[in-house]
């Protein structure tokens, strides 16, 4: 049986550098020799957070997403663009600016890299459980200054994941593995569990962003 073939880079170039994310288009050797054009989003990756209190009520967020042009539920979540910051530190951040929390326990539920077709993004979901209200930060900014905070038994979030209701792709997996391991057929992981997938090339990119 022959070697899988390396797809290898012949060629790279930088389109577009933002705030968020960076467009690249490579040149990638396919089987057979021929060379084709792929365009790339680089990344910076998230976390989001699936909040259970004791009650197995989840805590969820409806907000504007411009890119669809409506408001999504989805879970509590934020983007990893603090450098050197640890994906839980952030975690713990988002979990009290989005909806006013804190948790006493954590674990990693999944990870979730939603578009690996055209972007290196990643996603880590955390389970946050023990929750304590210490109220949402004054003054949110742009999108958020119009986020919604919502209650609801993770039964009926899992039943508006399968109506197609929410379809945020960390909260539709987030929500499926609460729901496992409520039932007992999952164990969460430790949070400081390897996480090979998280993207890196645009964080190593010079701080040249607007």
């Amino acid at each position: 049986m022959s070697a899988p073939h390396e797809f290898t880079v012949s060629g790279s170039d930088t389109l577009h550098v933002g705030r968020i994310l960076a467009l690249r288009l490579d040149q990638v050797v396919m089987p057979g020799g021929r060379t084709v054009a792929r365009e790339i989003i680089e990344h910076p990756g998230a976390v989001a957070i699936v909040p259970l209190h004791d009650d197995a009520s989840v805590v969820l967020v409806d907000q504007y997403r411009h890119a669809v042009g409506r408001r999504m539920r989805e879970l509590p979540a934020g983007l990893l663009d603090t450098p050197g910051e640890d994906p839980v530190t952030t975690a713990r951040r988002e979990l009290s600016e989005e909806v006013g929390c804190t948790a006493r326990d954590w674990s990693v539920l999944l990870d979730v890299v939603p578009s690996p077709g055209f972007s290196d993004e990643a996603v880590r979901v955390f389970l946050a459980c023990g929750l304590a209200e210490v109220g949402r930060p004054a003054g949110p900014d742009d999108e958020e200054a119009d986020l919604s905070v919502v209650r609801l038994p993770l039964a009926e979030a899992v039943c508006q994941v399968l109506a197609g209701e929410i379809v945020n792709s960390s909260a539709v997996g987030g929500l499926l593995a609460a729901q496992a391991v409520l039932a007992g057929t999952a164990q969460p992981r430790p949070v400081d569990a390897p996480w090979p997938h998280r993207p890196t090339r645009f964080a190593s990119r010079p701080q040249l962003r607007p």
